[in-house]
C-alpha cells in the first residue's frame, strides 16, 4: 500500500496524522473499479504490502569471487523451486488460466537456468567485483535496457520482455537478501484482500475458501491476475483508484464484482441491496445443486453425458459434487512435475488406482503424458533431453515425443493396464497429426499387454480402448483416416483454435484473434466429429467449448453427446442441455455453419441462448 507521493510501500497505522478523522472514515464511500470476477461480499479489508527489496550498491575483494558467485546459484535454485510451487499451484486451475499464466512462469524458469541474465550475472561479480545482488540488478537492467532498445514495432512485447527481466531480477535479489515475499497466509478467513495491485504469483497462492474477494488499485479486466481471480471464483474489482488512500484494514466493504462497485462503511440501503444480491446468488447455487442427482438429458429425451477434466487427484471431490458421469480427460502431467526422479511404473500404478478406484465404474479416460519443450518437468528434462527450438508448440512434443522416447510410453501403457481391471478405463493419446502415430502406439501398447501377461499381472481380457486427440487442423482433416486406427476421439478446442487461428492467448497483441467461433476451427470439429460418427466410434469435446453454456447447443446440434469440462461448468451446462430440444439444435448448428463471419456466429450464439 502506498502514501500519497511518497511511492514507498508502508504498514499503515491505526492511528497517525494522514489519517481521516473519524466521522470522515464512517461516512459510506462509494468507488468504482473494473468488474473482473462476479459475486456480492459482505466483510471487512485486510490490506496487505510487500517489503522492497532494496539492495544498497556493494563491492567485493578479489577473494570474495566464489562466495557470490555460490549464493547467486543458490538463490537462482530457490527461485526456480519459488516458480515451480507456483506451477504446481496452476495445475489446479482450469485450462484457460493455464494457458494464460503457464508461458509466463515457463519464462522465468528458463531465465532461473543457464540464461543471458544468470551468466551475466556471474560475469560481473568476477570481471567488476560486484556483490551478488549488485550484478544481478545490473545485468538485469542492461538486458531489459537491450530489449526495449530493439528496433521492432511490437512496442507492447518488447515492454512485456522486459518487464519478465525486471521481475526475475527482483526476485533473485529479494532471494540473495532474504527479502519475505508478499505474505497471505495471515488473511483472516472471509476477508476482502486490497492492494495497490496483485501480481499472478500473489493470485496463484490464494486460497478461494480464506479470500473472500480482491480489490486492487491498479490492474485490468484482460491481464494474467484478473484471468487466476476469475479461474479461483474470487469476486474482484481492479484498477479501483483512490482505493488504497481510502480505505484502511478492518473497514466495514460491499464488493461487487458482477458491477466493479466498491461501498466502503456502507450505510443501511447499501447493506440491504447487497442483502439481497447475497440471496439471489445463494438461491441460484441451491437450484443448481439439486441438478447433481438429475440426468442431463434434452427435453426430447436424449442422454448427453457430461464428464470432468481432472488436474490432479485433489480435484476429486468436485467432481463427485458437481454431478459429472466421469473423467473424459485425466492429465498425468501432475505425476511428472516438481520432481527430480521419474516416477517409476509402481508408483503410476498407484496414482491411477487411487483415481479409478474413486470413480467407481463411471468411465476414467487417462492422457498419456503431454510435455514438450514449452513445459518445464526437471526430471525429464534431465532423464529425456528434447532438443528445443524457436517454437517448442511446432515441435517434438505429445505423441511424438513419446514415440522417440519409447520407454516412457510402454512404462505409462503398463500402469494404466495394470489398475484397468478396476474401472471402466481409456487411454487417449495426445497432439496425433496421421493415422500412422496411432497405429505405432498401438503396436507398443499391445506388446506391453503380452509383456504384463507373461509376468502374470492381471489385466482385462479386452484392452482399454485406445484414443487421439484431435487438436490439431491435420487431425480434424485426416479424421477419416485416423478413425480407422483409433477406438475414439476427444476433440481438444483450445488447442485445435490455437493451431488453425495461429495465436497464441498468451501473446496479449494477438489474443483477440483467438476464437472458437470461426468457422474455420467449427468446421474442422464437424468434420472430425461426423467421421467418427459414421463409424460410429465415440467422440467427445474435452476443450473449454464444452464447458459453456451457451455453446452447448451448438455442440449438440453438431451431433456431440459427449462433454468433459472442468467440474464447476458441470451444472450450469447440465442446467443448458435440460431446456433443450435437439432437432431445434440441428437446425441451429446447420444456420451457424451456412456463416463465414465469426461475429455473426457469435450474434446467433447469443440470440439462441436468450431464448
Amino acid at each position: 500500500m502506498k502514501t500519497e507521493g511518497s511511492g514507498k510501500p508502508e504498514s499503515r497505522p491505526a492511528e497517525g496524522p494522514r489519517r481521516p478523522s473519524r466521522a470522515l472514515v464512517r461516512a459510506e464511500q462509494k468507488l468504482r473499479g473494473i468488474p473482473v470476477s462476479p459475486g456480492i461480499v459482505i466483510s471487512t479489508i485486510y490490506d496487505t504490502t510487500e517489503e522492497p527489496a532494496e539492495a544498497p550498491r556493494r563491492r567485493i575483494a578479489a577473494d570474495q569471487v566464489e562466495t557470490e558467485r555460490t549464493r547467486l546459484t543458490d538463490a537462482a535454485a530457490l527461485s526456480r523451486k519459488q516458480v515451480g510451487k507456483l506451477k504446481t499451484r496452476l495445475s489446479v486451475l482450469p485450462e484457460e488460466a493455464q494457458a494464460e499464466l503457464e508461458p509466463l512462469l515457463d519464462a522465468y524458469i528458463l531465465m532461473l537456468g543457464n540464461s543471458r541474465l544468470l551468466r551475466g550475472a556471474r560475469k560481473r561479480i568476477g570481471d567488476e567485483l560486484l556483490a551478488a545482488e549488485t550484478a544481478v540488478q545490473d545485468e538485469a537492467e542492461a538486458i531489459a535496457a537491450a530489449i526495449l532498445a530493439t528496433k521492432d514495432d511490437d512496442k507492447a512485447g518488447l515492454n512485456r520482455r522486459a518487464a519478465e527481466v525486471r521481475e526475475i531480477g527482483r526476485r533473485l535479489t529479494r532471494n540473495l537478501l532474504a527479502t519475505p515475499f508478499r505474505s497471505l497466509k495471515d488473511v483472516p478467513p472471509g476477508a476482502i484482500l486490497i492492494s495497490d495491485e496483485l501480481t499472478p504469483a500473489d493470485a496463484a497462492l490464494l486460497e478461494p475458501g480464506r479470500v473472500a474477494g480482491v480489490a486492487t488499485e491498479e490492474g485490468g479486466a484482460d491481464g494474467h491476475t484478473a484471468i487466476m481471480l476469475r479461474a479461483l471464483g474470487i469476486p474482484a474489482v481492479l484498477g479501483c483508484h483512490g482505493l488504497t488512500a481510502a480505505a484502511r484494514r478492518g473497514d466495514p466493504v460491499v464488493l461487487d464484482g458482477t458491477t466493479g462497485a466498491l461501498t466502503l462503511h456502507p450505510g443501511p440501503e447499501a447493506l440491504a441491496a447487497a442483502k439481497e444480491g447475497l440471496a439471489a446468488q445463494a438461491k441460484e447455487r441451491t437450484r443448481l445443486s439439486k441438478l447433481r442427482r438429475l440426468p442431463a438429458e434434452t427435453t426430447d429425451g436424449q442422454q448427453v453425458e457430461l464428464q470432468a477434466n481432472l488436474e490432479i487427484p485433489a480435484e476429486l471431490p468436485l467432481i463427485a459434487a458437481a454431478g459429472a458421469v466421469g473423467i473424459g480427460l485425466l492429465r498425468t502431467e501432475f505425476l511428472f512435475m516438481n520432481r527430480e526422479d521419474l516416477p517409476d511404473e509402481d508408483a503410476q500404478v498407484q496414482a491411477y488406482r487411487g483415481i479409478v478406484e474413486a470413480m467407481g465404474q463411471d468411465p476414467v479416460t487417462i492422457r498419456v503424458l503431454d510435455w514438450g519443450g514449452e513445459k518445464d518437468m526437471e526430471a525429464l528434462a534431465e532423464g529425456v533431453p528434447v532438443p528445443t527450438g524457436p517454437n517448442p508448440a511446432l515441435g517434438l512434443r505429445g505423441i511424438r515425443l513419446l514415440l522417440k522416447k519409447p520407454d516412457l510410453l510402454e512404462e505409462q501403457f503398463a500402469a494404466i493396464l495394470r489398475v484397468a481391471t478396476l474401472g471402466q478405463v481409456r487411454i487417449l493419446l495426445p497432439m496425433v497429426t496421421v493415422p500412422s502415430e496411432v497405429a505405432q502406439a498401438r503396436e507398443i501398447y499391445e506388446r506391453v499387454a503380452r509383456r504384463l501377461r507373461r509376468r502374470g499381472d492381471s489385466i482385462p481380457d479386452k484392452l482399454p480402448p485406445l484414443g487421439a486427440m484431435i487438436e490439431t487442423p491435420g487431425a480434424a482433416l485426416a479424421a477419416d483416416a485416423i478413425a480407422l486406427e483409433a477406438d475414439f476421439f476427444a476433440i481438444g478446442t483450445n488447442d485445435l483454435a490455437m493451431y488453425t487461428l495461429a495465436v497464441d492467448r498468451a501473446e496479449i497483441d494477438v489474443a483477440h484473434l483467438y476464437d472458437p467461433l470461426h468457422p474455420a476451427v467449427l468446421r474442422l470439429m464437424q468434420f472430425a466429429t461426423e467421421a467418427a460418427l459414421r463409424l460410429r466410434m465415440p467422440v467427445s469435446v474435452c476443450g473449454e467449448m464444452a464447458g459453456n453454456p451457451k455453446l452447448v447447443p451448438l455442440l449438440l446440434g453438431l451431433g456431440l453427446r459427449t462433454l468433459s469440462m472442468n467440474a464447476s461448468s458441470v451444472p450450469r451446462v447440465k442446467q443448458a442441455i435440460r431446456s433443450l430440444n435437439i432437432d431445434d439444435c440441428a437446425r441451429f448448428a446447420r444456420r451457424v455453419m451456412e456463416q463465414s463471419d465469426p461475429a455473426r456466429i457469435a450474434q446467433l450464439v447469443e440470440r439462441f441462448s436468450a431464448k
